[in-house]
């Protein structure tokens, strides 16, 4: 029988083993948490671009020659009315004031704001529709700006989805999952295709602000978050009024020289942890406190539009001029795609038509027809409309029956995940299509179903990346925008 070990050997054996995974924890403890954490080896063999695609360094490249090299993201928050806007429902005129039926309803999931109501009245839309441009899209009175742009336009009209609240659906559209915690598309555009310029974000995150809000949903950082991505790829939330970034020049008193003598002194430090420890994160801290440096001389030139023409300023109309407005919001896209930021992000509130929809309707298309309108334009004018990927849309539409009080004058509208409209433009958007149609009552699908996956799927194809292969190992799982159910690219909206 062999004897118990000392005490003093038994520490012995202890330290020699924790010396061995500590100094080796490239070996054997990397191989076993290599598919489990979200490391630079995990990274590294996610994606196999094709020969001869151009790479930047620190991305890891697209599968093929990507149509779209930048995103200009405008999300309306709260669900714009799809039949007030794009969805023209003629027919609903002979309808109103009479309940929805039963047929076309089909026991679907109502919101528990109208669920108690008794009737479910129809409200044919009060406002005006004419056809715009060669396509014959019929567009709103409210959109004669956008009207004149409808050819290059690329109109869905039968996207769908499954959530019915405001944080759930806002979270599937912007990151493909009803929860949040998962990377956006923007955090992973930047993974995949890297920045442009190494002074500025290469995802920007803007949040306009309206002419007038009657009520408003949340807007946070989760919905620009990089989730399970190292953070570096995470937006960046410029601010619309004082300093665009908090905390981003220095405090009074303070030189530049001193300022990099300290960012120096942290790095040293930062990158002894992390030779030690290889945490993701700490190269992240590290780039971050190095961009933030450089963007101190190029944000406020970026910020600084005294040089842009009368002529560029006139194409957006009079609140161009106003920061933090939806017209100056995307004057500041169209200048950072122009500096290489690879996504930018604009949410604007407003859009969430419980009541009041003619009122609500009227401003929220008064802050974005001529801007919208200025955007495809300039950047059509600037050559930058071919290889830069224009998305309008909320996270679901509205109900034709009113919520609420209904008079001829006005209604409310509740909400609809069974249809409503986006579009596309530039960027490999194949202009002038309008995809899909809904029934009379704008209440289903008849024709050509887009889901939010197969949206993300055709985006992604536009920025060069197959969505099946494009993935992020996490938790034991190759990780997708797209998700495990099926989607699919929609070659009919790309040029």
């Amino acid at each position: 029988m062999n004897p118990l070990p000392s005490p003093l050997a038994e520490l012995g054996l202890n330290l020699t083993r924790r010396r061995f995974f500590e100094s080796g924890s490239h070996l054997l403890g990397g191989a076993a948490l290599a598919s489990l954490l979200p490391g630079a080896a995990a990274r590294a063999t996610s994606l196999s671009p094709a020969d001869g695609v151009a790479r930047v360094p620190g991305a890891v490249g697209p599968h093929f020659a990507p149509k779209a090299k930048h995103v200009i993201y405008l999300h309306m928050v709260g669900g714009p009315p799809q039949q007030d806007m794009f969805d023209y429902k003629p027919q609903m005129d002979a309808w109103y004031d009479k309940d929805l039926p039963e047929s076309v309803r089909n026991g679907q999931r109502l919101t528990t704001m109208t669920s108690g109501q008794s009737r479910f009245p129809i409200a044919p839309s009060v406002f005006k529709f004419a056809r715009q441009g060669q396509c014959g899209m019929w567009m709103c009175e409210l959109l004669p700006w956008t009207g004149k742009v409808a050819d290059d336009l690329c109109f869905i009209r039968s996207m769908h989805t499954e959530a019915i609240n405001h944080e759930p659906a806002i979270t599937y559209m912007q990151t493909g999952n009803q929860i949040t915690g998962r990377p956006c598309l923007g955090a992973w555009t930047s993974y995949g295709l890297g920045s442009l310029n190494n002074d500025l974000p290469t995802f920007v995150v803007l949040v306009a602000r309206s002419t007038v809000v009657e009520q408003a949903q949340a807007i946070g950082a989760r919905l620009w978050s990089s989730g399970f991505l190292p953070g570096e790829y995470s937006g960046v939330s410029f601010r619309s009024a004082g300093d665009p970034i908090l905390y981003l020049n220095n405090p009074p008193g303070v030189p530049a020289a001193i300022r990099r003598r300290t960012l120096d002194g942290i790095q040293a430090l930062n990158e002894r942890t992390a030779a030690a420890i290889g945490d993701p994160e700490t190269r992240t801290r590290i780039a971050q406190y190095e961009m933030a440096f450089r963007m101190q001389s190029s944000v406020p030139e970026l910020t600084d539009i005294a040089s842009e023409s009368q002529a560029t300023l006139g194409l957006y109309g009079p609140q161009v001029t106003k920061p933090g407005s939806f017209a100056n919001s995307v004057l500041m896209a169209r200048r950072m795609v122009e500096r290489g930021v690879r996504f930018v992000q604009i949410y604007l509130n407003h859009w969430d038509t419980h009541s009041n929809v003619v009122g609500r309707l009227k401003n929220g298309c008064n802050d974005i027809d001529q801007p919208t309108y200025g955007l495809i334009t300039d950047l059509k004018n600037r050559g930058l409309l071919d290889e830069t990927l224009v998305i309008w849309g909320g996270e679901f539409g509205r109900t034709v029956y009113s919520q609420g009080g209904l008079s001829k004058q006005n209604y409310g509208r509740d909400h609809h995940p069974r249809c409503f409209t986006m579009w596309m433009a530039g960027g490999g958007a194949r202009g002038g299509q309008i995809y899909g149609e809904t029934d009379d009552f704008s209440y289903n699908i008849v024709k050509d179903p887009v889901h939010i996956r197969d949206f993300h799927a055709t985006a992604l194809n536009l920025l060069g990346f197959d969505h099946e292969r494009f993935t992020y190992r996490y938790q034991g799982l190759d990780q997708k925008l797209t998700g495990v159910e099926h989607a699919r690219v929609i070659p009919d909206l790309m040029s």
